[in-house]
């Protein structure tokens, strides 16, 4: 792959997170607000129901629900990219034809977690998912999480799939991802799992990040992968080193439990993460606020 491809779901896309409301219920109201505040900020697209929205605690209808919801919120205006995977491949097949029904616009599938199949099982679970809808399909690869990678010949092979078009890469190890980039087949996209690897995937042809970090400086982010795109580097490292300490403090708990502390406390109420996750250390919030006061020196500069 030496052409870059085209990005099929937009350059920055934010892997929202789900905010809850003082029960513990999805608070729809600030889910659509957030909506609105991304598609005004930086983002093309949006991701809904993945690891930032905390996909392992909602239920089935829950993630229906807010397939519905993001469509609606987004009004044609950016794409919508439902979280369908999950470890069992029936239950991804019914998410994903439910997200279609819904007016999605692709859908993304993790690769098989607890179970840790071998490759073959990972190709079998993403191609009958792929084959379960009109949609396209972005690939989600994350060992880290899963216990499982996908390896790169079964990348290969999953590309040659007419509706398998991408995938968000954070298997964090860039030289890895660099090989990965160059044998695939012409046209397939790769996507930044990882805020702090966007710059470099980018640089190496990737299209895009679906970021947590754009949720707080979406602006900024978006403009880093077009300072890439144009090859201005002075630009690109800039802004680079301006979002790496946010994008640091973003992790510095299990995500997503920093930055909904730190939407709570810089945007709006996103509420506490379900259990088992717990609300972020103060420090934590400290730490947000002390880079996005960076943030804002940069742009009142």
């Amino acid at each position: 792959m030496e052409q870059r491809p085209e990005a099929p779901f937009g350059r920055v896309l934010t892997a929202i997170v789900t905010p809850f409301s003082g029960d513990g219920s999805i608070d729809y109201a600030a889910f659509w607000r957030l909506v609105r505040h991304l598609r005004d900020n930086g983002s093309n697209g949006i991701v809904v129901a993945g690891t930032t929205g905390e996909s392992p605690t909602l239920s089935k209808p829950e993630k229906i629900a807010l397939f519905k919801a993001a469509v609606d919120a987004a009004k044609g205006k950016m794409t919508v990219v439902a979280g369908a995977g999950t470890y069992d491949t029936r239950e991804s097949i019914a998410l994903a034809e439910a997200a279609e029904h819904g007016g999605c616009d692709g859908i993304m599938a993790v690769t098989p977690y607890y179970s840790k199949p071998p490759q073959r099982g990972v190709a079998a679970h993403m191609r009958a998912i792929a084959d379960a809808t009109n949609l396209p399909l972005m690939l989600y690869n994350i060992p880290g999480r899963t216990a499982t990678k996908i390896e790169i010949d079964t990348l290969k092979e999953l590309a040659a799939h007419p509706k398998i078009v991408a995938v968000k890469d954070a298997v964090g190890d860039l030289d890895w991802t660099r090989r990965a980039i160059r044998e695939m087949p012409e046209g397939f996209a790769f996507y930044s799992g990882n805020d702090g690897d966007t710059k470099d995937i980018v640089a190496a042809n990737g299209v895009g990040v679906v970021s947590v970090t754009a949720h707080l400086a979406g602006r900024e982010v978006a403009a880093m992968v077009d300072a890439v795109y144009d090859e201005d580097w002075d630009k690109a490292n800039e802004l680079h080193e301006l979002i790496g300490p946010l994008t640091t403090a973003l992790f510095s708990e299990p995500s997503p439990m920093p930055l909904k502390a730190g939407l709570t406390a810089y945007w709006d109420s996103a509420g506490d993460p379900r259990l088992p996750l717990v609300p972020a250390e103060h420090k934590t919030v400290e730490a947000v606020g002390e880079a996005l006061e960076r943030i804002n020196e940069y742009r009142n500069r």
